[in-house]
């Protein structure tokens, strides 16, 4: 049976992922599905849940930047484009960048880059909080259905298949976040 926390719960929701556990939460614009990144039978019961092709990838969702740092390769990142970065940060805006040796190679799928965000969404937030560093966020919905707008929603998609999900409310944003490579400035998703 699927656990529903509540936003005071997010200490037990983190406990449940680090158990390996996937769970739904509000982020920005929809629901995500999250796990911990370094879990692997977890990060594949989540594509399973999706049926989404692995070679795809995910982002991952963060707190603050001390949590996605070591996922940088920040040689390869000008002091400018940080600085850019950071500005943005947080906020609804997630970034592609050269990718560190601490990014499991699953995370990436047949991407060079990792995709991470720094969010204000205060619920993702608290939720990577409680857990102690970034997770994984990808829409929660199955691969071509519309994404979840509620914990309702991502419920119906998933059932019983679903270990948990964080019921509380999305950031207001209509779409979800911009996506921008951090060595070119280019904007992947507008």
């Amino acid at each position: 049976m699927t656990t529903r926390y509540t936003l005071p719960e997010c200490d037990a929701a983190a406990a449940a992922l680090h158990g390996g556990a996937v769970l739904a939460y509000p982020t920005e614009a929809v629901y995500g599905l999250g796990c911990d990144p370094h879990d692997q039978a977890a990060f594949d019961r989540l594509f399973a849940l999706k049926q989404r092709p692995p070679t795809q990838g995910v982002l991952l969702i963060a707190a603050d930047f001390d949590q996605v740092e070591r996922y940088i390769d920040l040689a390869q990142v000008s002091a400018a484009v940080m600085a850019q970065v950071k500005a943005s940060w947080p906020g609804p805006n997630t970034w592609i960048f050269p990718r560190s040796a601490a990014v499991p190679a699953w995370v990436a799928g047949a991407h060079a880059g990792i995709a991470l965000r720094v969010t204000a969404h205060a619920p993702a937030a608290a939720l990577c909080r409680a857990y102690g560093g970034a997770l994984v966020s990808t829409s929660a919905n199955p691969h071509g259905l519309p994404p979840a707008r509620s914990a309702q929603m991502a419920l119906d998609y998933f059932g019983d298949a679903l270990d948990g999900v964080l019921d509380g409310p999305l950031g207001g944003q209509e779409r979800p976040t911009m996506i921008r490579d951090a060595i070119t400035g280019a904007i992947i998703r507008a």
